[in-house]
């Protein structure tokens, strides 16, 4: 898969590649498609000055449910970049038990060098695919040991069974065998195979104060290099999910882990992207204690804590050592109580790009419904089609929903695009619980009527709509 700056995406094209997904808030687009555009012109720019471009970290300020998070990921699905995902407010200042600040660098590696290796697993899934093949049919038939005389397939006119060595039976009973896997003839058969002890084992996590973290992970892995050479399980399976499985292991075999990562960090260094969400959790309210104690003091050491990590420093992972200098830092928060010139001021520098998305409106829940590619009414199409029923949504339905969205929003609590989901599940209660059993095929029709009947009670009554919608 092409990188972003293998694609040399324009930031005009990187918008229209975010508006199939994403309603509106054009400058948040704009802003990300731009600092995005600037990895790739660094990356290009002249040696001596490469390294004293800095990304511009960006803030973006806005109600819950009006596309943050959803515009980070879909940036970081379409540079094809490590993207980690964070809540500011589950970290806690170094001495405190909890996460430090580090271990979000130290889990984007491991994306990372988990989507390398996946790369190259992919670039050697054929020669994998007939490794595995070989390994299935030495289970179904055993090979024997080959004589000195070759087998030749073409003398299948000449063949005589009567006269025909154990070795060249053996490897024509093979060849069927083969081209039966080949056709798909015996996936419901069961086997039983070897697979990895390690595989399923649980995971160890070690919280407290900086550096334990990973200490926790090391011991992890420490303890499980003590079982290496060896240690497997049986397993019986079809050979339909042993093939994956064994193609798996070969494929795992074959890659280079030394190699995937190297290339997974400096992929972090050059193209990684975090995006800290509910920083405006750490901040410290101005109209609160001014920060004489209770949560503000942990909130205040979240942010020292935060600081060396997005101006750029070196973070010691299990791997190797990161630096963060040129990784991308997308913060998000609602800025309900507090204000982004709560944060600590050196900190506030490091995010320069600001960016107000705007509320959602009536007009901006329709364009929700119909135009992207993951539109919610496409997604119960798709899911009802399984069961053999077509639903088609009329335009007036999608009008009253989106009606119903908006009202529910500013009358109860505005969730902004997350009141959809929950009017939409209202609505097709009734209709998911009946397929198949009441309904097994057919074509229905979601008209302004049906959703009146489905949900006029629930938008009337005040009280149940805080509770149901």
């Amino acid at each position: 898969m092409l990188t972003i700056e293998e694609k040399n995406l324009t930031p005009q094209q990187i918008v229209a590649e975010l508006d199939k997904y994403i309603v509106g808030q054009k400058s948040a687009k704009r802003s990300v498609s731009i600092a995005l555009r600037n990895r790739w012109r660094r990356l290009n720019s002249e040696e001596e000055i490469r390294d004293e471009i800095i990304p511009n970290n960006i803030l973006l300020i806005g109600p819950t449910g009006v596309g943050k998070t959803e515009i980070a990921r879909r940036l970081a699905r379409l540079a094809h970049a490590p993207f980690m995902k964070v809540e500011a407010s589950k970290f806690t200042e170094v001495g405190y038990v909890g996460r430090d600040v580090e271990s979000m660098i130290r889990d984007l590696t491991d994306v990372a060098i988990s989507m390398v290796k996946k790369e190259m697993q992919d670039r050697v899934k054929e020669k994998a695919a007939h490794k595995a093949e070989e390994r299935i049919l030495d289970i179904l038939i055993p090979p024997v040991k080959k004589t000195g005389v070759g087998f030749n397939s073409n003398s299948d006119d000449n063949f005589d069974p009567q006269k025909a060595s154990d070795s060249e039976l053996n490897e024509r009973t093979r060849e069927r065998f083969r081209e039966k896997l080949r056709n798909e003839e015996l996936e419901d058969r069961e086997i039983e195979i070897e697979v990895n002890a390690s595989k399923g084992s649980p995971m160890m996590q070690v919280f407290g104060p900086q550096g334990m973290e990973e200490m926790g992970i090391n011991l992890q892995d420490m303890l499980g290099n003590l079982g290496k050479g060896g240690k497997k399980t049986k397993r019986k399976l079809p050979i339909s999910e042993a093939r994956e499985i064994l193609t798996e292991e070969e494929a795992e075999k074959l890659i280079d882990h030394e190699a995937a990562v190297q290339e997974a960090l400096e992929r972090v260094q050059k193209q990684g992207i975090v995006f800290i969400d509910e920083i405006d959790k750490i901040a410290e309210s101005s109209t609160g204690s001014g920060g004489k104690g209770g949560p503000d003091v942990s909130r205040q050491g979240v942010q020292r804590d935060l600081l060396p990590i997005v101006e750029g420093s070196a973070v010691n992972t299990k791997h190797g050592i990161v630096k963060t200098d040129h990784i991308l830092f997308i913060g998000s928060g609602a800025f309900h109580v507090s204000k982004p010139s709560d944060l600590i001021p050196e900190l506030q520098g490091r995010f320069p790009i600001r960016v107000e998305l705007s509320s959602l409106t009536e007009e901006d829940f329709i364009d929700i419904l119909s135009i992207p590619k993951n539109a919610l009414t496409k997604q119960y199409i798709a899911m009802l089609k399984t069961e053999g029923v077509h639903i088609e949504f009329k335009e007036d339905a999608i009008r009253e929903v989106a009606r119903i969205a908006a009202e529910v929003n500013s009358s109860v609590e505005n969730i902004g695009a997350r009141r959809l989901h929950t009017i939409m599940s209202s609505l097709f209660d009734e209709l998911l619980f009946a397929v198949p059993d009441d309904i097994n095929s057919g074509e229905i029709t979601i008209d302004k009527a049906y959703v009146d009947k489905q949900l006029a009670d629930i938008v009337k009554d005040k009280d149940l709509s805080h509770y149901i919608l």
